[in-house]
């Protein structure tokens, strides 16, 4: 069996992670722009005010900080901070032959601590409950970069 094959579980898992946390990160773009089109503010970039189809008022107003686009902003950001690391040693991760209840456990793990965070962000929650879900995610990768460098260094 290839190890960078569908016929393989352990990639089947990362694939199906993997294409499913493309979907987030993406997801968190367009909301993003859903909610500025919503509030008509948030925007980032001067020529944003410009008068067009989608800006019929242009304001300078609209480029001020607000907290329901911006909130939507940094969980992207968030995302993109802690989501390809995932997918770089997820792969590296497959490569090294992992048991399959362990890769699944790490990688559908990750994915349910990235959408609970998305939750907990998007409801307000306190920083350490947010805290919380991204240190769990983030010590499945830890733990992935290290189980990759223990089976190439043994």
């Amino acid at each position: 069996m290839e190890t960078l094959h569908l016929d393989n579980p352990v990639f089947g898992t990362y694939a199906i992670v993997s294409a499913l946390l493309v979907l987030k990160v993406m997801g968190q773009g367009w909301m993003t722009v859903y909610r500025m089109m919503r509030s008509n503010a948030g925007l980032v970039s001067p020529e944003d005010v410009q008068l067009g189809a989608l800006n019929k008022s242009p304001d300078p107003s609209q480029l001020e900080l607000n907290d329901y686009v911006d909130r939507s902003r940094r969980m992207h950001r968030n995302d993109l901070e802690n989501i390809p690391g995932f997918w770089a040693v997820g792969l590296l991760f497959v490569t090294v032959s992992p048991p399959l209840v362990l890769a699944q456990v790490l990688m559908y793990g990750f994915l349910a601590m990235r959408l609970i965070h998305a939750v907990v962000y998007a409801t307000r929650q306190t920083h350490e409950v947010r805290a919380t879900f991204y240190t769990i995610g983030s010590l499945i990768v830890i733990y992935m970069a290290l189980h990759v460098l223990g089976a190439i260094l043994a």
